[in-house]
């Protein structure tokens, strides 16, 4: 096998065992390869070896691989911030956007969004951590947000994402994510039921799928570390 598909096996095994502990089955949580700054040609050897789903944070840096990559069946996530002049390229591109955090942003991509096209699918990012240099709304925010994107028909709300502060401890890094969980029960309480939680990366995936994560977005361990 090439490295990055012995990396993509060591990862599903390393899902299969957390959902296994669980008490969850491997299929309910889609493993999103992150891609940024690998180029095209990596994202090709991990689409051979089975991988369909990948996520970009650079909008001009995305668009190239995406258009250069078109002739294969690829899923494309966009879990970067968002700003308002990009909207347009990512609403003709993606099939995912994972980093919602303002109306105003959303009301841009259900504009761009082509007619072509099925609609946008979103989670809202929740800041969980409290940081502030951290993207994403505080905890209590996103009842609003949930409700001005579910009246837009381009958009089609699926969940919530969280990239909490990185923490050696497991349990801090279990309760980050219980907390997002608890969102997504408290939306559903209030009318809005969701089926996606994207949380958990190449150091914390376990604790996520322990939590609940339906899509975990994993770099490093799969690409290998990323030039500054």
């Amino acid at each position: 096998m090439t490295t990055i598909a012995a990396n993509l096996q060591a990862v599903r095994d390393r899902i299969a065992r957390a959902a296994r502990d669980a008490g969850r089955a491997a299929s309910d949580i889609t493993l999103i390869a992150v891609s940024k700054t690998f180029p095209a040609g990596k994202i090709a050897e991990a689409c051979a070896a089975g991988q369909r789903a990948f996520g970009e944070n650079y909008v001009q840096e995305a668009v190239e691989k995406i258009t250069l990559l078109s002739h294969l069946p690829l899923e494309w996530h966009f879990i970067g911030p968002i700003q308002s002049n990009k909207t347009r390229a990512i609403a003709g591109h993606f099939h995912w956007v994972h980093s919602m955090e303002r109306e105003k942003i959303a009301v841009r991509l259900n504009e761009a969004r082509p007619a072509g096209l099925p609609p946008l699918n979103v989670c809202i990012q929740v800041n969980v951590s409290g940081e502030g240099s951290k993207s994403g709304v505080a905890p209590g925010e996103e009842l609003a947000l949930a409700r001005a994107i579910i009246a837009l028909p381009r958009l089609r709300l699926r969940g919530l994402m969280a990239i909490p502060e990185p923490t050696p401890d497991i349990g801090l890094q279990r309760r980050r994510f219980a907390l997002l969980r608890g969102i997504r029960d408290r939306l559903a309480a209030a009318g809005i039921a969701l089926d996606t939680l994207s949380m958990g990366m190449s150091d914390d995936l376990e604790a996520a799928i322990a939590e609940g994560a339906t899509m975990v977005r994993v770099g490093t361990a799969i690409f290998g570390q990323r030039k500054p």
